[in-house]
């Protein structure tokens, strides 16, 4: 049996379920250790998930305004903080890597199950419920959720000069693809993209 306690405003209080959320909230610490491909702008260190997680949420409150479609921003906020929470025992599969991505979404899943699953049964569902969303990229909130967490990458890239695009030898076409989607989630957005892809092409940054 669960204890109880109540806080201090006299609230009745799950002793485990505060336990269940402290636990969680100690999981996803991990997400810390977890290094992407893209550089920070200085390019002296590669940026780790939890930093891209929080500067797309950020982004999500700026560039909201750009979507077509009417969106709820706090919903495309939720979506980003919660969408790569499963790297913590998937890893970050790079983009542009095939063999890499191949069980992707299955092991995902797996992870999301176990971790979301530390959390009290309702909060649980929440978090899934996210997840399943940004994944499933049905909704106006999670096609604009996916728009902005392809457009970070390529904002990193152009902003040092290319750097991780040169590593692994991207191409023009490769960014355009993978960002292709954005061009029916937001007009705006999808003009600079194509622009910062020529003007990459132009420098040297990308290959064409």
């Amino acid at each position: 049996m669960s204890q109880a306690q109540y806080n201090l405003y006299g609230q009745f209080m799950d002793q485990d379920r505060l336990e269940r959320q402290i636990r969680f909230i100690l999981e996803i610490d991990k997400l810390k250790r977890i290094v992407r491909r893209s550089y920070l702008l200085d390019q002296e260190r590669r940026e780790n998930a939890a930093e891209h997680s929080w500067h797309l949420a950020v982004i999500a409150m700026l560039l909201g305004e750009h979507a077509e479609e009417p969106v709820t921003v706090s919903r495309v906020v939720e979506m980003l903080l919660v969408h790569d929470l499963v790297e913590i025992e998937a890893g970050d599969a790079y983009i542009y890597d095939a063999e890499a991505t191949r069980d992707q979404a299955e092991w995902e899943a797996e992870a999301a199950r176990r971790i979301f699953g530390l959390l009290p049964a309702d909060q649980a569902g929440m978090m899934w419920a996210l997840w399943a969303e940004f994944e499933a990229g049905v909704t106006p909130e999670a096609r604009f959720a996916k728009a902005l967490d392809r457009l970070m990458p390529l904002l990193h890239n152009y902003y040092t000069e290319g750097k991780s695009w040169r590593e692994h030898g991207i191409t023009s076409a490769q960014v355009l693809a993978r960002n292709a989607s954005a061009s029916a989630v937001s007009e705006p957005l999808w003009r600079l993209i194509h622009r910062l892809v020529e003007e990459a092409v132009a420098n040297g940054y990308l290959a064409g």
